[in-house]
């Protein structure tokens, strides 16, 4: 489908009045070529691969927004997942490959890179393991470089012991980084059914299915969500509501499709998808929470907000798939608590719990995003946590996840502040009464009635 002239006016509009972006273009590239039974040979050739392959992401974005005028506010790289070319390396510590990957990142200007990762949804082999134990090192000494781990699928249910591994990983690295907030967690995701194509940070990786390079983005726009609601007449139903939801998506979305043909066709490389997932900022008026809150909801948190949140999500994903043949990631409405000013008043006033966070989890694009909890959070309830949000993951075939930080030194009502788009997060309290047993017992969480689908 051809982008009309008109398109492009109507975008530059939702531009300037709606704070509509571009929230990143992510070129995912390939490290298959890079494997190696030398360390140092494994740093230097991905070292190589990266900056050869993203030399000209940040000029071609850079072009591109100003030649059509729409912000393009992050430039990423994911890579494919670490563990899956360190397998050959004899040495214990992989975080060498993170600094790599850092120093690449820098050298080529993007702002965050992604794929220091492991798929371990029925098991770890032995350079799974050895990347989770290098994620808080890796983590806590580079500046760029975003962590992920699947430990869950619908199709192979859940592996008990990596949940416990990542639990202690998160502890570890909120408290190598505890003089600066706890930071280095707010890089660290653990995902069931991870998806391999988001552009998303911290849990972009580059799938093995996918072509050698391949660019990816990611559209935002709560803002303009709340304003074209905000149109609408108080006596409105539901089904006007979606309506409109539908109407403004195919609007963002194809934003999203103009950049991500031209970045392609730019930088000479596969397009891929357009994940149209409506991605807050802590700015007034780019909100999630807010957009919930001109549906009806009184307060983000109250009751019906996740009904209201399922709405959105159902008929964002319906508005965008006729915009682009190619929509993927996650697409849908995001609630990291952090990043959405809405999001983080609701926390603070007491109208968001995490208990009702989880619950809208069940509805939406992610899962526990972006959420400060006490700093003497244990492991085992860390692991709790985790465990909760992959079973919604497992048992309601969705992508789920968790990206905590337990704020070393903080307690609830205390503030961690990181600026930018990861904004601040109040401490939110987080049920103590784990218990020591279930954390500890281990195994897999066997694969549900519905996986067997063949």
């Amino acid at each position: 489908m051809a982008i009309e002239p008109e398109e492009v006016l109507e975008v530059l509009d939702m531009v300037f009045e709606q704070n509509l972006d571009i929230r990143t273009i992510t070129l995912g590239v390939s490290l298959e070529e890079c494997a190696s039974h030398s360390m140092a040979r494994l740093c230097r050739r991905v070292y190589d691969r990266v900056c050869t392959a993203a030399e000209h992401l940040v000029d071609v974005a850079g072009a591109i927004e100003a030649e059509y005028g729409i912000p393009i506010v992050n430039k990423r790289v994911a890579v494919t997942p670490v563990a899956l070319i360190a397998a050959g390396i004899a040495d214990e510590d992989l975080s060498p490959v993170a600094m790599a990957l850092d120093d690449a990142a820098a050298a080529v200007g993007v702002d965050y890179l992604g794929g220091f990762s492991a798929l371990v949804p029925k098991g770890m082999g032995e350079a799974d393991r050895r990347l989770i134990a290098s994620i808080p090192r890796a983590l806590a000494e580079t500046k760029r470089v975003c962590s992920s781990v699947n430990v869950a699928t619908s199709r192979a249910g859940i592996n008990m012991d990596a949940v416990f591994a990542m639990a202690k990983a998160v502890r570890e690295v909120a408290e190598l980084t505890a003089d600066e907030d706890s930071v280095g967690a707010s890089k660290l995701v653990v995902f069931s059914n991870m998806v391999e194509d988001s552009p998303f940070m911290a849990g972009a990786i580059h799938g093995p299915g996918e072509a050698d390079c391949v660019v990816n983005v990611g559209v935002s726009g709560p803002g303009v969500m709340a304003a074209s609601l905000e149109q609408l007449s108080p006596e409105a139903d539901l089904m006007a509501v979606a309506e409109r939801i539908k109407e403004t998506a195919f609007k963002i979305t194809r934003a999203g499709e103009l950049v991500s043909r031209e970045a392609a066709r730019r930088l000479g490389v596969a397009k891929g998808i357009v994940d149209l997932s409506l991605a807050p900022t802590p700015a007034v008026g780019d909100s999630v929470a807010r957009v919930l809150e001109i549906m009806g909801v009184g307060r983000c948190g109250g009751p019906g907000t996740t009904c209201a949140l399922a709405l959105l999500n159902d008929a964002v994903k319906k508005g965008g798939v006729m915009a682009s043949s190619s929509v993927g990631g996650l697409s849908g409405a995001f609630i990291p608590v952090s990043e959405d000013a809405g999001m983080i008043a609701a926390a603070r006033d007491g109208a968001l719990t995490l208990e009702k966070l989880e619950a809208m989890t069940s509805v939406c694009s992610v899962g526990i995003d972006m959420v400060a909890v006490p700093g003497e959070t244990s492991v085992e309830a860390l692991a709790g946590l985790i465990a909760d949000e992959m079973a919604i993951g497992v048992i309601n075939n969705k992508t789920t996840a968790v990206r905590v930080i337990p704020a070393i030194g903080k307690r609830e009502g205390d503030v961690v502040r990181y600026g930018g788009l990861f904004g601040e997060a109040p401490v939110m309290a987080l049920n103590g009464h784990a218990g020591t047993v279930f954390a500890h017992r281990g195994g897999r969480f066997p694969a549900p009635l519905n996986s067997l689908r063949n």
